[in-house]
């Protein structure tokens, strides 16, 4: 069976789950699955050296002609979302159930199967009219999950301010298709890296793509978002459809000749966001919030490498771009993974406890330990630390990096600064799920709502372990899986073809798993040597308090306060605050909030004074013809005296 059969096989099986999804929940759950495993199979043989499929249609839709393109760029995507949708799907089957929410869950279902046709629609199109229809639909599919639980104010809010940016991303993206017909004379896509007249409408890409990929400062619509959708929908927005805007960068920068400069932009606006993106992670109190800033940190991490990609093939090809790019692209996957895992472990935690505030969490290890496991798993994952995945995507940026330092000229002198920031970056990451975990995990119940948490069910905790699973399976065969990044890396440069990865992965894959059997094995020592010892539970030291309680730990703000106050030019955070007075104070209180700076600082102030100039033309809308013809008139004046002006001597 071709990839073809099982492209066509998967799309019949999303088909029938988005028929069956509002009356027939079994049915649309084996569908979507038997739908994501073809989708997989299809991936995998086309990564692993088997024939790439293309197809046009014999009619016309909408004017144009089907045209579909599964390469080794598609496939590296498509696998993505096969993995990640399909665990997903899943986990909402418990999650979200009919009984729990009657009014949404069946909506939700026919939505999910549209996220995922419209999505992988998008992956596969090679017609750019047909990929801005897949791109609208993605976005309204995207738009409904989000607002599934619509009572509520602030979803409803993030779903319209996540609506209005995807709107303006079409916006950029309709004039760059349209730019791009009118001077080729065809909506068809394809390599076109010798039209240099092509490479200004990089830009317009690059916002249009960079909008729904959440990169800094266009990321306004994500942290609202993914905080207020359901669990497996901020899991797939964060693992998947943030990714459809740097597919569009990874995409129609290989196909298009991008400008002078470009790579040095994307660097640039990488670092930005890696660096303020967990930042701002390190200031939330809302669990959800903080992974969703986390999202715009990866996003960095991925912009930086494709960066230096744009670098390199600009200087001729340097062997330190391949390096770079395939870091970014494995880091495609390996935040797919990681993050969904993270967001799926939250989704546990919040329907075991009601609440998404860190500060009235903890002790839930006891528990939940399947989900503290997993959700620290995937902590370890995305702070980039070894045996997991997280730590060879970041290893193969920084080799990249520490290549292009011994390059001649500006290039050493820009890729330092890109290298501290890189690695403070995951020094903030690591201090960031510290907190989380143990303010969380650890310690003692902080509300009534942690101390009445009870672990999840079967089908919510098997897709965390299918993810946390990938995670670590990566981590130790890295060379392996090199060969997927290795065929879309040529796919989007061909003068990379046939260049083999770094000897070092083998070597790094066996030191990971020699690093897992050792812990493994000192996990083992520990635990039989407490069994045998006989030791008992005690608290930890009280520091001569007579009867310590959950409010003398630690709170998600105490913990990061002094790394907050070091970022405090672009977080703007607020501090209410209660101070106690007296001998005998009846209580005191203390509140801090970091906004979101360039919404909260820029986008809405530019909106009143949009919304103060509408005011003012509305008043000369007032219903008097007289008016009207004057203002006919004074316009014929201007006109004429533009005209006189440029044909005048």
């Amino acid at each position: 069976m071709t990839a073809g059969h099982l492209l066509l096989f998967a799309a019949l099986a999303m088909l029938v789950s988005a028929l069956t999804g509002r009356f027939a929940r079994r049915i649309w759950l084996a569908s979507t699955i038997a739908g994501a495993v073809a989708a997989l199979a299809a991936a995998v043989w086309v990564l692993a050296g088997g024939a790439e499929f293309e197809w046009r249609s014999g009619f016309p839709v909408g004017g144009e002609p089907l045209h579909v393109r599964f390469d080794a760029i598609s496939a590296f995507f498509i696998a993505l979302l096969s993995i990640v949708g399909g665990a997903c799907a899943v986990y909402s089957s418990e999650y979200w159930t009919d009984e729990a929410h009657p009014r949404s869950a069946r909506a939700g279902r026919v939505w999910w199967s549209g996220l995922l046709m419209s999505l992988g629609a998008v992956l596969l199109s090679s017609n750019g009219l047909h990929f801005l229809v897949a791109w609208e639909l993605f976005a309204v599919s995207c738009y409904f999950l989000i607002t599934l639980d619509r009572q509520r104010a602030e979803t409803r809010q993030a779903g319209w301010l996540f609506l209005a940016a995807s709107h303006a991303a079409t916006l950029c993206l309709f004039a760059f298709f349209a730019t791009m017909a009118a001077r080729t004379g065809s909506w068809e896509l394809g390599p076109m890296r010798e039209r240099s007249d092509l490479s200004p409408l990089f830009w317009l890409a690059l916002l249009g793509f960079g909008v729904k990929a959440g990169m800094f400062p266009l990321h306004i619509w994500l942290p609202s978002a993914h905080a207020n959708a359901p669990s497996h929908v901020s899991a797939v927005l964060s693992g998947v459809a943030i990714k459809a805007g740097i597919y569009g960068l990874v995409r129609f920068s290989g196909w298009l000749p991008p400008p002078a400069g470009a790579g040095w932009v994307v660097a640039a606006l990488g670092v930005a966001s890696a660096v303020l993106g967990v930042a701002f992670a390190l200031g939330q109190h809302d669990l959800k919030r903080l992974l969703a800033y986390h999202s715009v940190e990866n996003i960095g991490i991925i912009l930086i490498g494709l960066g230096f990609a744009l670098v390199a093939r600009a200087q001729g090809n340097a062997a330190w771009g391949l390096l770079a790019l395939a870091g970014a692209l494995l880091h495609v996957w390996n935040h797919g993974l990681f993050k969904s895992l993270l967001f799926l472990g939250s989704g546990s935690v919040v329907h075991a406890t009601g609440t998404r505030e860190m500060s009235l969490l903890g002790g839930l290890w006891r528990a939940m330990p399947w989900t503290a496991g997993l959700f620290m798993l995937g902590a370890v994952a995305i702070s980039g630390l070894p045996p997991l995945n997280g730590f060879i995507s970041e290893w193969l940026v920084f080799l990249g990096l520490f290549d292009a330092v011994n390059s001649p000229g500006s290039v050493a002198l820009a890729t330092i600064p890109a290298l501290v920031l890189l690695g403070m970056t995951g020094a903030l990451a690591l201090a960031c799920f510290t907190k989380v975990c143990g303010i969380v995990f650890l310690g003692q119940p902080r509300s009534g709502a942690a101390e009445r948490a009870r672990e999840c069910g079967p089908l919510m905790i098997g897709p965390m372990i299918v993810l946390a699973a990938a995670c670590l399976a990566i981590g130790l065969a890295p060379a392996f899986f090199y060969l997927a990044v290795a065929r879309a890396a040529a796919e989007w440069n061909p003068a990379w073809g046939g260049v083999g990865g770094p000897a070092s992965l083998g070597t790094l894959g066996l030191a990971n798993i020699l690093l897992l059997l050792v812990g493994a094995l000192a996990a083992t020592l520990l635990w039989w040597r407490t069994i045998r010892a006989g030791l008992r539970r005690a608290p930890t030291w009280d520091c001569g308090y007579a009867k310590p309680t959950a409010r003398m730990q630690y709170t998600a703000g105490s913990f990061a306060g002094i790394i907050n106050e070091w970022f405090a030019w672009i977080l703007r955070p607020w501090r209410e605050e209660r101070r106690p007075e007296g001998a005998f104070p009846s209580g005191a209180s203390l509140v801090d909030h970091t906004p979101e700076t360039v919404l909260e600082h820029l986008v809405e102030p530019a909106g009143e004074v949009v919304m103060r100039i509408s005011g003012l033309a509305r008043r000369l809308q007032h219903g008097r013809l007289q008016s009207y013809l004057l203002y006919i008139v004074i316009g014929l004046i201007a006109v004429a005296a533009l005209v006189l002006r440029a044909n005048g001597p």
